[in-house]
């Protein structure tokens, strides 16, 4: 690549695709987590409410629509109130009490965290289209004694699109995504570090340069579960369905970089797995949302268990 400088300073920001110099990612991100029905990933499942549910109808809930809610995903009521207390900890959401009951407000913080979430979650097509060719070349060393900073980096970096192909360097089509770079690298706390645009000139095709950022061949797996697993059109249990629907698909931003078609595979099942998703969302969200409605008004179960008056 000929890179021409663009940025730079010293200045200060899972799992399965950027291959950070061959150090693999611990895990997915807490954004992006899933797995059993415990207090971990009823925390995650909890951001997906949050942004799928609660946010879009006015910002607050009750703990007796969470609790009615979970219950339904496998989720237990110790579980779930434990993650919104720790989300409350977190500075998500903010409690408020009514006599015996506890409603839940998203907080300013919180709010941004899953408008912003969101937006990229349901922009997210597998694929970039209109690319000039143009790359982000982005030169961030860890000291060896930074194994924590260089998991928030990968887990940051990604988010934004960015693998690594040797260690220390980091490279996207996403090329005007340097604002996100530059809060990932000051939250990964990387006080020195350049971006560069630049552009492919000459040497080996790219397909190599992509491999060795990016592990394609797994992440077309994943898409491969996510669509064997949202087939069906059915839905006994539109709320539940959805939830898991946007639950799964929100990793994929993490893991995919979104490149452009021809840098990918023929027939990308990225495209495929998207345009699942964009169906699925339209059939079950606007009963999912009216069963949420329900759950979360005046005839709401309480916390103790007691219905309040009408």
């Amino acid at each position: 690549m000929a890179a021409a400088a663009r940025a730079g300073g010293d200045r200060a920001g899972e799992r399965v695709a950027p291959r950070a110099g061959g150090d693999r990612p611990a895990g997915p991100p807490a954004l992006a987590r899933g797995g059993a029905a415990g207090t971990a990933s009823a925390r995650g499942l909890l951001l997906t409410v949050l942004g799928e549910l609660v946010l879009p109808a006015g910002g607050a809930a009750w703990t007796s629509a969470f609790i009615a809610a979970f219950a339904r995903l496998g989720v237990g009521e110790k579980a779930i109130r434990q993650a919104l207390a720790r989300a409350g900890a977190a500075g998500w959401i903010r409690p408020e009490r009514h006599g015996r009951r506890t409603r839940w407000v998203l907080t300013a913080g919180g709010t941004r965290l899953l408008t912003e979430g969101t937006e990229r979650i349901y922009a997210f097509t597998g694929t970039q289209r209109d690319w000039d060719g143009s790359w982000m070349l982005v030169l961030a060393p860890v000291p060896d004694a930074g194994r924590p900073a260089r998991r928030r980096l990968r887990t940051r970096l990604s988010w934004a699109g960015l693998g690594s192909p040797a260690p220390g360097v980091w490279i996207t089509t996403h090329a005007n995504r340097l604002a996100e770079v530059e809060d990932a690298l000051r939250g990964a706390g990387i006080a020195s570090w350049q971006a560069f645009a630049a552009e492919h000139r000459a040497g080996a095709g790219l397909a190599a340069l992509v491999a060795q950022a990016w592990d394609l061949p797994a992440i077309e797996k994943r898409y491969e579960e996510f669509l064997a697993e949202f087939g069906s059109p059915a839905a006994a249990d539109p709320l539940a369905r959805l939830v898991e629907l946007v639950h799964a698909w929100r990793r994929f931003p993490f893991i995919d970089p979104g490149l452009p078609g021809r840098l990918l595979p023929p027939g990308w099942i990225g495209m495929r797995a998207a345009r699942l998703f964009t169906a699925r969302h339209e059939r079950w969200s606007p009963p999912a949302a009216a069963e949420w409605a329900r759950l979360n008004g005046p005839a709401a179960v309480t916390d103790a268990g007691l219905r309040t008056p009408p």
